[in-house]
């Protein structure tokens, strides 16, 4: 996805903020160009208070005079506007390639309205063509990980299971000191089912499906921005 097409999807759904929001915001590249068009809008004279979803997404704000709060002071926000790594039919997202997805889902499921941004590539018809990043405790990890290679075999993925590692080639930790675990599926058939899963799992902290979170994608072409709702 070009510069060009990552600040049209950001600034499509920058359309949706309206001065005294409280908005959260997301991880990535995708969503680091929203930051900086909020940013604009804030030192034109926007009133905003935002909750970041990672430390990177907090730097760049702060580094932007943007306000900053958290969902230990407020409990509830308008809108969060967020990247994805793959949006399927009915807008269910796999998210986490940023490392930050246990973040961006506990800031879109306080938020009365998610949308996201992204270009074409990441439409699919079936989820499961990238993949699922599942954060993990390091505490058990073996056996967490032999309990998931179940569920994949139960699920008939493609794929197996990979320890994220950092560009040093030591394991990644995400801002809360967990481990990540990306697992390829291939076809996401069941989302729900695999969900629901994965959760069972006692060392699992999250997963990447965004199940029922999103309202909107703002999909950027180099024909336009294409808008789909759920």
């Amino acid at each position: 996805m070009s510069a060009n097409l990552k600040r049209d999807a950001a600034a499509a759904a920058l359309e949706e903020v309206r001065s005294g929001m409280r908005l959260g915001l997301g991880t990535g590249s995708t969503a680091r160009e929203f930051v900086d068009l909020l940013g604009q809008r804030v030192a034109e004279g926007l009133d905003c208070l935002c909750v970041p979803t990672s430390e990177a997404t907090a730097a760049q704000a702060r580094a932007l005079n943007i306000p900053l709060t958290d969902l230990e002071t407020i409990d509830q926000l308008d809108l969060t506007v967020d990247g994805a790594d793959e949006i399927g039919p009915d807008l269910t997202l796999i998210k986490g390639a940023g490392a930050a997805l246990l973040r961006e889902k506990i800031v879109a499921a306080a938020s009365s309205r998610m949308v996201v941004i992204a270009d074409a590539s990441k439409i699919v018809t079936t989820l499961g063509r990238c993949p699922l990043p599942i954060e993990v405790n390091a505490f058990g990890l073996a056996a967490t990980r032999r309990a998931l290679q179940m569920i994949l075999a139960e699920f008939g993925a493609e794929g197996g299971i990979s320890l994220r590692l950092s560009a040093d080639g030591t394991p990644l930790r995400t801002d809360g000191g967990h481990l990540i675990l990306d697992a390829l599926f291939g076809r996401i058939s069941a989302p729900k089912a695999l969900s629901s899963a994965l959760l069972e799992v006692p060392g699992v902290v999250q997963h990447g499906l965004f199940i029922g979170l999103c309202q909107r994608a703002y999909v950027a072409e180099p024909g336009g921005i294409t808008i789909h709702d759920a």
